[in-house]
């Protein structure tokens, strides 16, 4: 009789949970038995790899055989566990040795001739491999780059069955997958769109930039062909570059669900995702059976635009109000509960009125009632989670026309840049990057009004109706925008300006 054990792991939601690959061959019936809690794709693994062990050129006596994959109490998904299988059954017929496969995570899908497929996830189980203690990873080849972005660990990229058995033998040398160094990746492909492209709606692009400079979350109402998706699109190039840390974090989510890019695996750009209003909660939000991050986790640590709010189904709309205040999102399910990172900047773009006319009673024939309606898709309680909401104007033609030189997003990345590092200094060692993520009793602390100041705040309290949240947020917009003249205490004009910025929202929805 023969036992093997190979270290594999399995993905659930983000988190990576390790997995130990036994294998045990012993005389009787010949069977080949895998147990586990195994879903039906890892079932079928069985035939995967004794028909690419067997067209490697080693035969499978006819012995009983039984895989196990512990812990059983986690469910197993996904051809990942190919590789180990087949590696923990070589080890127990004596092809292999155990003290070659000690401390190796093994990871990777076969095909049935032995060539070794790539497989998602891979960024997350290398970090947590390091984590455990691993010295080695063997990964699919076209995996190996990724796996390579975590540092202290050896990474093996073998390209079949042959090639990584001989390789533990020892009959052939594959050097380790070079660690990816991070000046590589720091400077994403230049994008082509700037907001030098931008005529005119100086007044949105402050708006934006103060918007940016504090992580605030941002509405836009005007007319068709106003600009208002122009210039969302241009948000992320003002944003500032994530750190590598960040960039790591990143990359783990869009990894789960296998969309990193081969030749550029670190993301070092902040994401961009621009929902379309069709989407389903589960694809925003995440979900399934076994739940995957969603669009509010792919922007993590970027943007979420969506576009023509009011078209989409209330009660989705509804789905973000828990992540834009705690800044990540819990779903449960019978097995298990997941929570999945979620901060993000929003950004959101509609019209005024369902011809989009309005207030141009000259073009506009919608009436109060179809107002009403339109309007009433967008909840209060989700406008009490915007920061900023801003008219866009209709652009006149000599603003098309004119020849002046526009900003372009690398002059405002400079000072939303100078902004967000006040506020980093500042916030030191409490958890905060931005004014955004104050809490109540952070904003007591730092956003201190004068006498003058405090009367202007309740004369605007009560004269736009402002909620508990509102007030709130209009005092962090008034520290950004404080911040952006050096950081200083907050102003006449800058309460002024942050109070401006949620008069547009009253003139639509508290009419």
């Amino acid at each position: 009789m023969s036992f093997s054990t190979v270290m594999s792991a399995a993905i659930e939601g983000l988190h990576v949970e390790p997995v130990h690959v036994e294998a045990d061959i012993s005389n009787g019936l010949p069977v080949f038995h895998m147990v586990g809690y195994l879903s039906a794709e890892v079932k079928e693994a069985s035939e995967r790899v004794r028909t690419a062990v067997r067209n490697s050129g080693i035969q499978i006596p006819a012995k009983k055989i039984i895989i196990n994959l512990a812990p059983a109490t986690v469910r197993k998904r996904g051809a990942s566990f190919d590789l180990p299988i087949a590696l923990s059954l070589l080890s127990a017929l004596g092809e292999l040795t155990a003290e070659r496969l000690k401390n190796t995570v093994v990871v990777g899908e076969m095909s049935l001739d032995g060539r070794v497929r790539e497989v998602k996830g891979i960024l997350p189980i290398v970090a947590e491999a390091k984590k455990m203690g691993c010295d080695r990873c063997i990964l699919p080849k076209g995996n190996a780059p990724e796996g390579a972005l975590t540092e202290g660990i050896q990474i093996i990229g073998v390209e079949s069955l042959r090639q990584a058995v001989e390789y533990l033998k020892g009959e052939t040398r594959i050097l380790p997958e070079s660690g990816s160094q991070w000046e590589m990746y720091a400077n994403p492909p230049t994008g082509t769109v700037d907001f030098s492209d931008i005529q005119g709606q100086e007044s949105v692009k402050r708006a934006v930039e103060v918007a940016v400079s504090g992580g605030h979350n941002l509405l836009l109402i005007g007319p068709p062909g106003s600009g208002k998706s122009m210039i969302a699109q241009r948000i992320p190039t003002i944003l500032p570059s994530p750190s590598h840390a960040e960039s790591l974090e990143i990359t783990k989510i869009y990894s789960v669900l296998g969309l990193v890019d081969k030749e550029r695996p670190l993301i070092t750009g902040r994401p961009f995702r621009s929902v379309h209003h069709t989407v389903t909660k589960s694809a925003l939000a995440g979900g399934g059976l076994i739940p995957s991050p969603g669009e509010i986790s792919l922007a993590h640590g970027g943007v979420l635009f969506l576009d023509e709010l009011a078209e989409f189904k209330k009660s989705v709309l509804e789905v973000l109000r828990q992540p834009l205040e705690e800044r990540k999102i819990h779903i449960n399910r019978a097995h298990g509960n997941y929570v999945f990172p979620s901060n993000f900047m929003l950004a959101a773009a509609m019209n005024p009125c369902p011809c989009g006319n309005f207030p141009d009673f000259s073009r506009c024939s919608c009436t109060p009632w179809q107002m009403q309606q339109y309007l009433s898709r967008v909840s209060q309680p989700f406008l009490d989670r915007i920061d900023i909401c801003m008219e866009v104007p209709r652009i006149q033609y000599e603003e098309i026309r004119e020849n002046i030189r526009q900003e372009t997003s690398a002059d405002i990345r400079k000072r939303v840049e100078a902004a967000r590092n006040i506020q980093q200094k500042r916030y030191e060692g409490t958890g905060v990057w931005s004014n955004s993520m104050l809490s109540v009793g952070q904003i007591e602390k730092f956003c201190c009004l004068g006498s003058g100041e405090e009367e202007l705040m309740k004369q605007a309290f009560t004269a736009l109706s402002l909620t508990a949240r509102t007030y709130h947020k209009i005092l962090k917009v008034a520290r950004t925008i404080a911040d952006m003249e050096g950081g200083g205490e907050i102003g006449m004009p800058h309460l002024k300006e942050a109070i401006g910025y949620r008069t547009v929202d009253k003139k639509y929805w508290g009419r």
